[in-house]
C-alpha cells in the first residue's frame, strides 16, 4: 500500500522551552515536519482539534507543573485520537527502571527518556515515522478499502495461509448464494480445470516465490451443490518475516453470458531434462505476466468458447485466432487481381509500401540474391591483417562470456569495425550481399565514425556488444530452425546500425527542448528513426561503402524493410506490445503443439507455425530486443559496467535538462541522489524478467538467466548494504 501523507504534524506540550523542547523543535525542523509548541495544558486540547496532529510529545518529567497522564487522558477521551502517536518524556534515573503500565493505561503509545541532543530526538522522530505513524496511516485507510471492497462488483474473497476464508465481499457471498457471514471459515476453492492439484499448487508457488500473481480457472460449488467455474486471479500478501500470510482471491464467474477472461494455463515441458523443466518454469511465469493486453483478452474469450463448441466451429475460430495474431491487425490483404489490372494498380500504388506481397507480410523473394551472379567474383573476408591483441580479444567471441570492454580496450575506443568484419565473415554476409571485403570494411568504418566516442553508453562499444548477442542468438537451434538467411543479414546490420549517431540522450528529452530530429519525426521513435534513415544515407551516399549496390530492386527492399522494422523495434514505448504479441503469438502456440500428444514429434508442424512471415517478424523482433538490452545478463563485471556507463549518461541528460529549465524526465537519475542498485533492480523488475523468460523458454538460454539471476542478487544485496550505511550510528 502506497501512501503520500500530508507534511507530518508535531504537537510539543512543555511548560517551557528547555534543551528537551528546543531538541524536538529542531529535529522536527530537520525532519521536515510541522512543529507547534504549546506551554499551557488548558490549550493542548483546543489545539489538537484544530490541527489534528499526527504525533504529540508531552513533558513527563515535572507531575507538579504539567500532570501529563490526565491531560493525555482527556486528549483520548475525543475519537479523533484514536489513530495519534502519544509520546511521554520521563527523567534519566539511576535507580531501578519503573513500570510503563502507567503511561500505557493513561493513553500513551510510548515513552521517551530524556535526551536533548539533535540525532537523539532527530533518530525518535524517524522511528514514529516510519513505525507507529506509518501503522497509523494504514489503519486509517482500512475503513476506506473495506467501504470499497464492500460496494465492489467484482467478488472478492481474503484467505488465510491455509487457504480458510478470512473475508468475502457481498459481490462473492452473492455470486456463491450465501448469506452475510456465512462463508468465514470456510474454503470453497477445489481443483481447477483439466489440471491436477500437486500441479497447481506446483504453479501457484512458482510465481508467488518471486512475488507474482497467479491467474487460472477454478470449479467451486455454491451453496447449492451447483458446480461454479470462476476465473480467479490470486495475489499473495506477505506479512512479517516474509512468509505469506494471506491470498487475496479476486473471482469473475465464467458461463456462457459472462465475457470474463480466461488464461490458459501453463503447459509441461518434458519432465526428464534439466533444461525442459527450466523452460517450463519460464513459461509458468510468462502465464503470470501482468502486461495482459485487450488482444490477449480476446484471444483467451475464444480460446474458452473453443472448448464447447463443434468442429466447423472450432475450426472457424482457428482461423479467426490466426488472423488475430498476425502483426499487422489493421492492415487490408489483397491477393491477385490479374483480371482487373486498374485495381491492381491502385491498390499497389495507393494502399501498399511498394513491395509486391503474396500474403499477410510474405514479401516475393527473389532467388537470385541467394545465387551466385555469373561471372562476377566475391571477395572472400580475411582478417590476417588484424593486430595480435585485437585478435586474442576476439578470440572467444562465440561466447556469452566474451569480453567486449577487453576488445574496446585492444581497438582504442572502435571495436564495431573489427567485430563487425568477424562476425559477418562468420555468417556469409558479403557472399548474400555479393558485395567485397573492402565495401564491407568501408562500410563498418563509416557506420562506426558515426557513433559518438564520447557517449558514456550509447557508442560503438554498445552497438559492438549488440551485434555479438545478435549473432550468439542466431546460432541458437530453435532460431537457426526458423529464420531464413535474409532475416540473419537483417538482424546482424539492424544491431550495427540501431543507434548510429545517437546523441545520448532520450527522445523525450529531444521532444521536450523541440529539436530538429523531434520535428522532422513528429515526436513519433524520433531516434529509432533517425537511426535508421541515418545509417541507409551513409550507405548509399557513396560507392565504396554501399554494400547494398549489387542487390536485386526487390530484394534490397525485402532486406530493408526488415532492417528497419527490427531498428523501430528497439523503441521502448511498446515493449510490452511487442513481448505480449510474442508470447501469445509464438510461446503459448507452442507450448501447447509440443504437449500434444498427437503433435509432439511432429516437427513440420513446429516448424510451419514458427516460419509464417507474421511470427518470424515477432521473434526478430524480440531477438533484436533482447540483444538490445541483455546488460543484465551479462557477467557480473560487465553487468555493472554497463550500469555505470547508463547511470552517467542519465546523469548528464538530469544535468542539462536542470540547466536548459526543461522538464526532469528521469528525477531518480539524479548524481547526488540516485542508488544505482535501485535503478537496476526496478530495469530488471519492470523491463527484464518477463522479456527474458519469454525469451528463454523459446531460445533455451541457461546461462543467461543464470546471469540474470545472480546479478539481480547482487544488486539486492549492495542495495540492502547501502540503507544499513545510511542509517544513523547510535549514539
Amino acid at each position: 500500500m502506497r501512501f503520500h501523507p500530508d507534511q507530518l504534524q508535531v504537537l510539543l506540550v512543555f511548560t517551557k522551552e528547555d534543551n528537551q523542547c528546543n531538541g524536538f523543535c529542531r529535529a522536527c525542523e530537520k525532519a521536515g515536519f510541522k512543529c507547534t509548541v504549546t506551554k499551557e495544558a488548558q490549550a493542548v486540547l483546543a489545539c489538537f482539534l484544530d490541527k489534528h496532529h499526527d504525533i504529540i510529545i508531552i513533558d513527563h518529567r515535572n507531575p507538579r507543573q504539567l500532570d501529563a497522564e490526565a491531560l493525555c487522558r482527556s486528549i483520548r477521551s475525543s475519537k479523533l485520537s484514536e489513530n495519534t502517536i502519544i509520546i511521554g518524556v520521563v527523567r534519566r534515573t539511576d535507580r531501578e527502571e519503573s513500570s510503563v503500565m502507567p503511561l500505557i493505561a493513561a493513553g500513551f503509545t510510548r515513552r521517551y527518556v530524556e535526551d536533548p541532543s539533535l540525532m537523539a530526538c532527530y533518530n525518535e522522530l524517524l522511528q514514529l515515522e516510519f513505525g507507529e505513524v506509518r501503522s497509523q496511516l494504514k489503519l486509517r485507510a482500512c475503513n476506506s478499502i473495506f467501504t470499497a471492497l464492500e460496494k465492489s462488483q467484482e467478488a472478492v474473497e481474503i484467505t488465510s495461509e491455509d487457504r480458510v476464508i478470512q473475508y468475502a465481499n457481498p459481490a462473492f457471498e452473492t455470486t456463491m448464494g450465501y448469506q452475510a457471514g456465512e462463508l468465514i471459515g470456510k474454503e470453497l476453492a477445489e481443483v481447477p480445470v483439466n489440471e491436477k492439484k500437486a500441479e497447481l499448487l506446483d504453479t501457484i508457488n512458482s510465481c508467488i516465490r518471486i512475488g507474482k500473481e497467479w491467474q487460472g480457472i477454478y470449479h467451486a460449488k455454491k451453496k447449492n451443490g451447483d458446480n461454479v467455474q470462476q476465473n480467479v486471479k490470486i495475489v499473495p500478501v506477505v506479512g512479517q518475516g516474509g512468509k505469506i500470510r494471506h491470498y487475496v482471491s479476486i473471482i469473475r464467474v465464467c458461463n456462457g453470458n459472462n465475457k470474463a477472461e480466461k488464461r490458459t494455463e501453463s503447459v509441461q515441458s518434458d519432465p526428464h531434462t534439466v533444461s525442459s523443466q527450466r523452460r517450463h518454469s519460464s513459461m509458468a511465469r510468462i502465464h503470470s505476466m501482468t502486461i495482459e493486453a485487450p488482444i490477449t483478452k480476446v484471444i483467451n474469450i475464444i480460446n474458452a468458447a473453443q472448448e464447447s463448441s463443434p468442429m466447423p466451429v472450432t475450426e472457424a475460430l482457428d482461423r479467426v485466432l490466426e488472423i488475430l495474431r498476425t502483426t499487422e491487425l489493421y492492415s487490408p490483404q489483397f491477393g491477385a487481381k490479374d483480371d482487373d489490372p486498374h485495381a491492381n494498380d491502385l491498390v499497389g500504388g495507393l494502399m501498399s509500401d511498394g513491395l509486391r506481397r503474396l500474403s499477410g507480410n510474405e514479401y516475393v523473394l527473389s532467388t537470385k540474391s541467394l545465387q551466385q551472379v555469373p561471372g562476377s567474383v566475391v571477395t572472400p573476408i580475411s582478417l590476417h591483417n588484424v593486430p595480435p591483441r585485437i585478435a586474442r580479444a576476439m578470440e572467444n567471441e562465440e561466447y556469452w562470456d566474451f569480453d567486449i570492454f577487453e576488445l574496446e580496450a585492444a581497438t582504442h575506443k572502435r571495436p564495431l569495425i573489427y567485430l563487425g568484419l568477424k562476425m559477418f565473415a562468420r555468417f556469409g554476409i558479403c557472399e548474400f550481399l555479393n558485395c567485397s571485403e573492402a565495401t564491407l570494411r568501408s562500410w563498418l568504418q563509416i557506420i562506426e565514425a558515426n557513433y559518438h566516442s564520447c557517449n558514456p553508453y550509447h557508442n560503438s562499444t554498445h552497438s559492438a556488444d549488440m551485434l555479438h548477442a545478435t549473432a550468439y542468438f542466431l546460432c541458437k537451434e530453435r532460431i537457426k530452425q526458423t529464420l531464413d538467411p535474409v532475416d540473419e543479414v537483417a538482424a546482424l546490420i539492424a544491431a550495427t546500425i540501431h543507434d548510429v549517431d545517437h546523441p545520448g540522450r532520450t527522445n523525450s528529452f529531444l521532444c521536450n527542448a523541440g529539436s530538429e530530429l523531434a520535428v522532422l519525426y513528429n515526436d513519433t521513435a524520433v531516434l529509432e528513426s533517425h537511426h535508421a534513415a541515418l545509417a541507409f544515407q551513409l550507405t548509399t551516399r557513396e560507392d565504396k561503402c554501399n554494400i547494398f549496390k549489387n542487390m536485386e530492386r526487390n530484394d534490397y527492399r525485402t532486406l530493408r524493410q526488415g532492417i528497419i522494422d527490427m531498428v523501430l523495434a528497439t523503441e521502448m514505448t511498446k515493449h510490452f506490445e511487442h513481448v505480449n504479441k510474442f508470447v501469445n503469438s509464438i510461446n503459448k502456440p507452442l507450448a501447447a503443439l509440443e504437449e500434444n500428444e498427437e503433435t509432439n514429434k511432429d516437427e513440420e508442424a513446429i516448424n510451419t507455425m514458427l516460419r509464417t512471415p507474421e511470427n518470424r517478424t515477432l521473434i526478430k523482433r524480440m531477438l533484436i530486443k533482447c540483444a538490445d538490452v541483455s546488460n543484465p545478463c551479462r557477467p557480473l563485471e560487465q553487468c555493472i559496467e554497463w550500469a555505470a556507463r547508463i547511470s552517467e549518461e542519465y546523469f548528464s541528460q538530469t544535468d542539462e535538462e536542470k540547466q536548459q529549465d526543461l522538464p526532469v524526465v528521469m528525477p531518480v537519475f539524479d548524481r547526488n541522489t540516485c542508488s544505482i542498485p535501485k535503478s537496476q533492480i526496478s530495469f530488471i523488475d519492470y523491463f527484464i524478467t518477463d522479456m527474458f523468460d519469454a525469451w528463454d523458454a523459446f531460445v533455451d538460454l541457461p546461462e543467461l538467466m543464470q546471469h540474470l539471476d545472480n546479478n539481480f542478487k547482487y544488486w539486492k544485496g549492495l542495495d540492502e548494504m547501502q540503507l544499513r550505511s545510511l542509517r544513523p550510528p547510535p549514539e
